[in-house]
């Protein structure tokens, strides 16, 4: 994000404390901050980030307990497409921040040219069956594209805001190395096919075997997307404050 060394962080929706383990690692902060809904997650994140300088509290992101202008930066992994008021969520990280900090955020895309893995299940899925379409993350999910992402963090007040692609390769040794993530049940994909009778779980995994594409030594390469966006809280004025 080009944030300055020595700032203090915001972890947003820190979860087990991947992002702030990856601040303390990279910008070199004076301190870090996660917040998380889920006292597990909290309680995990204290036990296995031993850096003194991170801290984990029990928060919820539309309401953070953080006074106003007391960071320098925050952030928030994954974690937008889950929250109820996604521009509550980005408003509060904007409040946060001091005049000329930045805010940043990243999702996955679920949309077409997005999360391959997931797009070509829920593709064949509802080809197979038309009622599938409302559990597809990229229908449930519209928020997770450039531009629904831009304009969220423009509606909060900030400014120079930009949005970047970061494309990933997924490679999986064969069609099972692919297909048996799907058999855990956790998960929306995952929860759709552990509800469906052996037989459409069969018809859909023969569908899957047939329509993704394979190299030479059986291998299925795929892509997967995700936006990051950030933006800066302008010097003067105070950030947008959207109704719940």
């Amino acid at each position: 994000m080009g944030a300055t060394a020595g700032g203090t962080w915001r972890d947003i929706g820190c979860g087990t404390g991947a992002v702030t383990g990856a601040v303390l690692e990279v910008a070199d902060p004076v301190g870090v901050i996660g917040a998380d809904p889920s006292q597990g997650y909290v309680d995990y994140a204290r036990g296995h980030i031993a850096d003194r300088r991170a801290q984990f509290v029990l928060a919820d992101a539309m309401q953070l307990p953080f006074a106003d202008s007391t960071a320098s930066v925050a952030v928030s992994g994954l974690v937008l497409n889950f929250v109820p008021h996604p521009a509550r969520a980005v408003a509060e990280m904007t409040r946060v921040v001091v005049p000329g900090g930045q805010v940043g955020v990243y999702v996955w895309d679920y949309g077409e040219g997005g999360m391959e893995a997931i797009r070509a299940f829920w593709d064949a899925a509802v080809t197979l069956d038309r009622q599938a379409k409302p559990l597809d993350e990229a229908v449930r999910f519209p928020l997770c594209a450039r531009s629904p992402l831009g304009e969220l963090l423009a509606g909060a007040g900030l400014q120079d805001v930009e949005v970047d692609e970061i494309r990933v390769p997924t490679r999986f040794a064969d069609f099972d190395d692919y297909w048996t993530p799907f058999l855990g049940g956790q998960g929306p994909a995952p929860a759709y096919l552990a509800g469906l009778p052996e037989g459409h779980r069969a018809e859909l995994r023969e569908q899957l075997r047939a329509a993704l594409p394979r190299a030479v030594d059986g291998s299925i390469l795929l892509h997967a997307r995700a936006w990051a966006a950030r933006g800066r809280r302008g010097r003067e004025g105070n950030p947008v404050n959207p109704a719940t």
